[in-house]
């Protein structure tokens, strides 16, 4: 959906009022449905914006959950190199190895904890990362909404100008599809 959607929306109103001034019913009618289609593309634009940002939000923090994640396997391998040495300077030295067995040991527990933290970014990596798909999902569904009311709100047009009404029930149908979409959107 493009960002002029509301003020298409609105010139497409305007058209349709002063239209309906000309006193027909059916005109009447027509511009009240036009009304109602613009509020709902209305409506489906504002949150199709509102999903996007949230993709964008969830993606940004995925990402740094990532590079959290990655600096803990770093510094998981840095520990386990420190532990490696530890123990082979161990085994070398028989005077300093209760010592050194002491920080090899200190350096597993910390390859432990530096783990788990690594294991918890990536879960929390693995959970924004779903978010945001769904909100992708949502914009997705949201962007199809708002461009189907769209297209019922020019039908509309094409009915005010031809005066028939096989335009206008396209239009309202078209205008319960999209708004079965926007609201479906939510529900599932």
């Amino acid at each position: 959906m493009t960002d002029n959607a509301p003020l298409r929306a609105h010139e497409h109103r305007e058209h349709a009022e002063h239209a309906a001034k000309e006193g027909d019913m059916f005109i009447s009618l027509v511009s009240i449905t036009i009304a109602i289609l613009a509020v709902i593309a209305s409506v489906a634009g504002s949150l199709e914006t509102i999903e996007v940002s949230q993709v964008i939000t969830l993606s940004s923090e995925a990402v740094l959950r990532q590079d959290q994640a990655t600096d803990a396997w770093s510094q998981y391998q840095a520990n386990s190199i420190k532990k490696h040495v530890y123990d082979a300077a161990a085994r070398l030295s028989s005077s300093a190895s209760s010592a050194l067995a002491t920080l090899s040991k200190v350096q597993a527990a910390k390859q432990d904890e530096v783990r788990q933290r690594a294991l918890l970014a990536e879960a929390e990596r693995d959970h924004l990362m779903a978010a945001s798909e769904r909100h992708e999902v949502n914009h997705r569904w949201l962007a199809a909404a708002a461009s189907i009311v769209e297209i019922a709100i020019a039908i509309s047009t094409v009915a005010i100008i031809t005066r028939r009404r096989t335009f206008w029930i396209a239009a309202m149908g078209l205008g319960v599809i999209g708004l079965a979409m926007l609201t479906g959107t939510y529900l599932l």
